[in-house]
């Protein structure tokens, strides 16, 4: 039976933004999907349209989400998540509800201190109203550039804003943001659980939202870990690298590394 392959969209981009990864991963081997968020409807039109239900949605309803997904599965599934669906794969492995995650530029976690500029500058449009934390937001082409497209052609990040982006709950990035600040903080992963599964971390060189420096102190967060923690490095890719041009590197990246681990 092959190995169920659940890939973890983050915000501000549809479920079915991973459509040619699906394919890729089902063509290698795997039985491979994409569920949505918890109120995510099932196009992007409909998604533009009734932001209302995607709205006010927090980490610990996703992983729920996710976990209920996953208990319904023949086996425990590889995860492959971005940006926030990266902290959603990261949570879910701690908690040994998946064989193997891959996180690319995974939202910060819990006890992850850098914040550079750029990533302040990308989420602006949610923080600069303290009532989004109860709402959907949506970005502009031009804020979709510079969180997502910095790195490719202004013609194709304006493309891709068409065709996949999405509003977004606020309410994740606030939890995120006071993180360090709550004890019993829903971004805590346990980094600590040396009978998890493998994990590759992924990071672009030029992510404005999730900078390096995020990714590189992600990795330090599992040093007590005697599990298989890895991390590889796009150096001229940014945000955008799981939906533009060059998508199929980081998939093919990702299957490879799955390879080398027997996944």
């Amino acid at each position: 039976m092959p190995t169920p392959v659940l890939f973890i969209h983050g915000l501000w981009l549809h479920a079915r933004s991973w459509d040619d990864w699906v394919d890729r991963f089902t063509g290698a081997g795997y039985d491979a999907s994409s569920p949505g968020w918890p109120g995510d409807p099932d196009t992007v039109a409909a998604a533009r349209e009734q932001a209302e239900t995607i709205a006010d949605h927090g980490i610990d309803d996703v992983v729920a989400h996710f976990a209920d997904i996953i208990a319904g599965l023949p086996e425990k599934p590889i995860l492959v998540g971005h940006s926030f669906g990266g902290m959603i794969a990261q949570r879910l492995l701690g908690e040994d509800r998946a064989a193997a995650a891959v996180a690319i530029d995974a939202a910060q976690i819990k006890g992850v201190l850098p914040l550079p500029l750029s990533a302040l500058k990308a989420t602006l449009p949610v923080f600069k109203n303290p009532a989004n934390r109860h709402r959907a937001v949506s970005l502009t082409a031009q804020q979709f550039r510079f969180a997502f497209g910095n790195a490719i052609p202004a013609e194709e990040s304006d493309a891709l804003f068409e065709r996949w982006a999405i509003p977004a709950p606020g309410k994740p990035l606030f939890e995120a943001a006071a993180a360090n600040f709550n004890p019993h903080s829903p971004a805590k992963v346990d980094t600590e659980n040396s009978g998890r599964g493998p994990l590759l971390l992924i990071m672009g060189g030029k992510d404005n939202t999730v900078p390096e420096a995020v990714t590189k102190a992600t990795l330090k967060q599992y040093r007590h870990s005697d599990a298989v923690t890895d991390i590889l490095e796009f150096p001229d890719r940014a945000h955008s690298l799981t939906i533009d041009h060059g998508w199929r590197d980081v998939a093919d990246a990702s299957l490879s590394w799955l390879k080398d681990h027997d996944l």
